[in-house]
């Protein structure tokens, strides 16, 4: 599918720019760089990540929420079931005259969507600022093989237990597994390989389903209603 002119603006492409050469660009972009919180746990770019672009809503998604405003407009009510003010039914109903589905997108593409925050929804600063320039001795070592000296340390530190199924490994079926994949740009450090049995390896994909969150904003307001409960 086409990329829509929408996603296209929010980017900073020209509009006449072949959607091979977005695509190109973005794949490049999204090789080997991870998101720095995979790897820190936090987000290092706090308040700035709402300065970077937010990706249209699909069609989809539009037509949904004009729904919402129209009924909300019918019945005086919002969401929450709280009155609307004249303020919000004045935006409500400019909202509403102006819409066009046609403005939106059908779908976002994977390399794309990838790129934005799972939590703010804005496309993630990394992918626009990083750099290869480090205040630490060494340089971030990016690559698929694993060093010996890596491998031993995984060993002894797992145990020869299968990080998967939670079995012992036998030799000849131990396999080292990137947590963070190397194509979502994890490296070869210790903290980033787990030992796995064959068969589990060959299971698993590039998938970051085992480590993040489905839904991450649900998720925090999980914690800190346990927090307030203690």
């Amino acid at each position: 599918m086409s990329i829509h002119k929408s996603i296209k603006e929010t980017f900073g492409y020209r509009l006449n720019m072949p959607d091979k050469e977005i695509l190109s660009d973005w794949k490049k972009r999204t090789s080997n760089i991870c998101k720095p919180c995979w790897e820190l746990q936090y987000c290092p770019y706090g308040p700035v990540v709402e300065d970077f672009p937010l990706l249209p809503p699909t069609k989809e998604e539009a037509t949904e929420h004009n729904d919402y405003l129209k009924k909300s407009l019918e019945t005086g009510l919002s969401g929450n079931g709280k009155k609307l003010d004249e303020t919000r039914k004045k935006w409500f109903k400019k909202e509403v005259k102006e819409f066009n589905q046609d403005d939106y997108p059908e779908s976002t593409n994977k390399i794309l969507t990838e790129a934005s925050c799972r939590v703010f929804g804005h496309v993630c600063p990394v992918f626009f600022v990083a750099e290869p320039a480090t205040e630490t001795k060494e340089m971030r070592k990016h690559s698929r093989l694993i060093p010996r000296d890596v491998m031993l340390k995984v060993v002894r530190r797992d145990g020869q237990i299968c990080q998967k199924c939670n079995r012992p490994v036998p030799d000849n079926e131990v396999e080292f597994d990137h947590v963070i994949p190397f194509s979502k740009g994890g490296n070869s450090t210790a903290d980033n390989i787990r030992l796995l049995h064959k068969d589990c390896n060959r299971h698993k994909s590039d998938s970051l389903s085992e480590i993040l969150h489905p839904r991450p904003i649900e998720h925090f307001f999980k914690l800190k209603n346990k927090k307030m409960k203690k």
